[in-house]
């Protein structure tokens, strides 16, 4: 029992012993060892590496899971050891909302075919994403957190020591300086001895785990290079997949049912189109084919158009526009295919076709 109350209270005096030499070098009343250059560069490092692994892997983790609650709750499973219950991600659930209007509108149409065949691809995107989480989690994310969770750590609690046993050796120097008395400044010498080699030894100790951040460095390197290669795949996947999508939808019929086709003529203007335009067929907006113009309007047809930016002419040739107005374009024989003649009212000028969205 008394050992343990002479244990405790030689704690307490250290500790106090720590605060007033922590206080005093904060004020300027006392003298502070200093780390040699060499261990402050290597604390240096090591907090930068610290500092900027977090945000690398908080904000890969955005990245691959932008949803915060979905985050929350994979982190609590993962902290109670349990496996989350599958759900679908994007992707799958709108390749899910596709198939589902693809079949109700009937698989037998083109619309409705096309659906099937768009929600299938997204299904197909949506493993892919999945295959790319799990490859990014546990070759690039796991280790930033291991070193995080683990390396750092270890570095954090020696450091602290380290900064215990500076404190302790500055203390006693301190009392050596004001020993005055013989005995007590031989005791004064014994404590500074003592208080030096610990603080030599847990120098060392530090100094061995910070130089082990350049091999940290190289194992991120590696899983950096492995997380590159998963979204190459990743990418290069979702590209083939878009690319044998459009090739089908390439097959599909892109002009419109006899009854759009006579809609769209009754709206054509008597004074720009012919009597023989109701015979001409109108593209599909919106529906990529190809080799083909999405864009493209009849050279005798006129079409009512959206615009979908902001544009300043760039010369009296061309026509401004204005975001969300509706403005009438056509073509005219030997223009540029990336370009279109609008009119609003009395004004006229050529537009450029990506800022338009042409209407039925």
């Amino acid at each position: 029992m008394d050992f343990n109350v002479k244990k405790l209270a030689a704690g307490a005096g250290t500790f106090l012993s720590r605060a007033v030499q922590f206080t005093e070098e904060k004020l300027g009343q006392a003298e502070k060892t200093e780390l040699d250059a060499h261990l402050e560069n290597l604390l240096s490092k090591a907090e930068s590496t610290k500092l900027w692994t977090e945000k690398i892997m908080k904000q890969t983790e955005v990245l691959l899971q932008p949803n915060p609650n979905a985050r929350i709750e994979e982190f609590v499973y993962e902290k109670l050891d349990r496996k989350a219950p599958p759900r679908l991600n994007n992707c799958e659930q709108l390749g899910q909302y596709m198939i589902e209007a693809g079949n109700e509108f009937g698989p037998g149409t083109a619309y409705g075919s096309a659906l099937i065949k768009c929600g299938e691809t997204e299904n197909r995107i949506g493993t892919a994403e999945k295959e790319l989480i799990h490859s990014s989690e546990v070759n690039f994310l796991a280790p930033l957190r291991n070193f995080l969770e683990g390396d750092y750590r270890t570095i954090s609690k020696e450091r602290k020591l380290l900064q215990n046993k500076r404190l302790d050796l500055d203390a006693a120097k301190a009392r050596l300086k004001k020993a005055k008395v013989s005995e007590a400044r031989s005791a004064a010498e014994q404590e500074m001895r003592i208080t030096q080699s610990e603080f030599d030894r847990q120098a060392e100790i530090t100094r061995l785990l910070l130089e082990g951040i350049s091999s940290t460095h190289a194992h991120h390197l590696r899983c950096l290079h492995d997380y590159v290669d998963a979204q190459l795949t990743y990418y290069a996947q979702c590209y083939q997949y878009m690319v044998d999508l459009q090739k089908q939808l390439g097959s599909f019929p892109t002009t419109f049912s006899s009854n759009n086709n006579q809609t769209a003529s009754a709206s054509l203007s008597p004074s720009v189109v012919p009597s023989s335009a109701s015979s001409v067929p109108l593209c599909i907006p919106n529906c990529p084919v190809p080799g083909s113009n999405d864009y493209k309007v009849p050279p005798s047809g006129t079409r009512r158009a959206r615009v979908l930016y902001d544009y300043d002419a760039a010369d009296s040739n061309e026509l401004s526009l204005l975001a969300d107005e509706v403005i009438t374009v056509y073509s005219l024989p030997g223009m540029d295919s990336d370009w279109l003649m609008g009119e609003r009212g009395n004004q006229k000028g050529k537009v450029p076709i990506t800022y338009l969205e042409l209407l039925n």
